[in-house]
């Protein structure tokens, strides 16, 4: 029997969803049984690279069956605070580190994730519901997204680029990227590694430090990525996690005035208050996403078995419960 460490690894995508065989779900089930073996532990904050417990409890339990997810510390507003200072303390280093290095350190994040795919795709599913295939590519999806901000920064030298000198030799201007700061990254519970891993690698590989609030209907796959940061070799306080409601941690993150960027996923209330509220005092930058109307196009030339399976994926995938959910279809 071949041992499973020797198998090619297997790679799904929303692109390749059609992939579905026996050996995928003979791994899927080993992730599985790893998995279980996770379920109702305790999981705490992270800030400065220490583990803290928060203002109590709260309990995750899986949409499926009820059973007990795990228990996770309530962050404060103070945890809030304390982890972004410990995010400025950690900034200046991390700034200074040749982008070559960080480019490294994510390259071994997204190594991590995919190497753990069916164990982390086996609890997302739990977590929210989503089916076999489409926890495996929210997984990927992650790894594949860090991988693109380290190929980006790489293709571009680190985007340090020299510029004209306008016609004055004595003139020499460059074009550099500059790490901005302390960047908070909130997600959402429907794709909870993709929203989280996505955004802040990206964040990271450009030099800057984060302070993460994963979705409270979502927190384990959260304690998941903090986990390969940690095991990847990120410095203490460059990634810090504080998981806990909107209105207290999500709260903190939009008003401190140390959060110098804020990335966010979710509703449209929300995200678009907090676009009016971040940036009161003086400009920042705010990312924010909402969801979308999103239309097909089937021409008149199109294989319309193709197409209806094709809309009917994109429109009920995960329940239509994302903001890529085909919504119309213009024939």
């Amino acid at each position: 029997m071949t041992d499973t460490a020797t198998r090619p690894r297997l790679k799904i995508t929303y692109a390749t969803l059609r992939n579905d065989n026996d050996e995928l779900h003979a791994q899927f089930e080993q992730g599985l049984d790893r998995a279980r073996g996770l379920l109702g532990a305790y999981h705490r904050n992270v800030v400065g690279g220490r583990e803290r417990d928060g203002d109590g409890t709260f309990e995750k339990r899986t949409p499926i069956d009820g059973t007990v997810m795990g228990t996770f510390a309530k962050g404060t507003r103070q945890d809030v605070r304390d982890a972004i200072d410990a995010a400025r303390r950690a900034f200046p280093e991390w700034a200074r580190m040749p982008w070559q290095d960080r480019v490294a350190l994510l390259r071994k994040v997204a190594d991590l994730i995919s190497e753990r795919q069916m164990e982390f795709s086996a609890l997302l599913s739990m977590e929210v519901g989503k089916n076999r295939l489409e926890a495996l590519g929210d997984v990927e999806e992650t790894a594949d997204l860090i991988r693109w901000s380290c190929d980006m920064v790489e293709r571009n030298d680190g985007f340090d680029h020299p510029m004209g000198n306008l016609g004055d030799p004595a003139v020499h201007t460059r074009s550099v990227l500059k790490p901005y700061g302390v960047w908070a990254v909130i997600s959402p519970f429907n794709f909870p590694f993709a929203l989280s891993g996505g955004p802040a690698g990206g964040a990271l590989v450009a030099g800057n430090t984060v302070v993460y609030k994963p979705s409270s209907d979502a927190p384990l796959s959260g304690v998941c990525l903090a986990q390969v940061m940690h095991d990847a070799g990120l410095p203490d306080g460059v990634f810090n996690m504080v998981m806990g409601p909107g209105e207290s941690v999500g709260a903190e993150l939009q008003e401190n005035e140390g959060v110098d960027g804020i990335i966010f996923t979710g509703s449209f209330e929300v995200g678009f208050g907090l676009y009016k509220e971040f940036a009161k005092a003086y400009p920042k930058p705010v990312i924010v996403e909402m969801g979308g109307k999103n239309p097909a196009i089937v021409s008149r030339k199109a294989d319309l078995d193709e197409a209806a399976e094709g809309v009917m994926r994109a429109a009920f995938g995960f329940s239509g419960q994302k903001c890529s959910a085909n919504s119309r279809v213009y024939v």
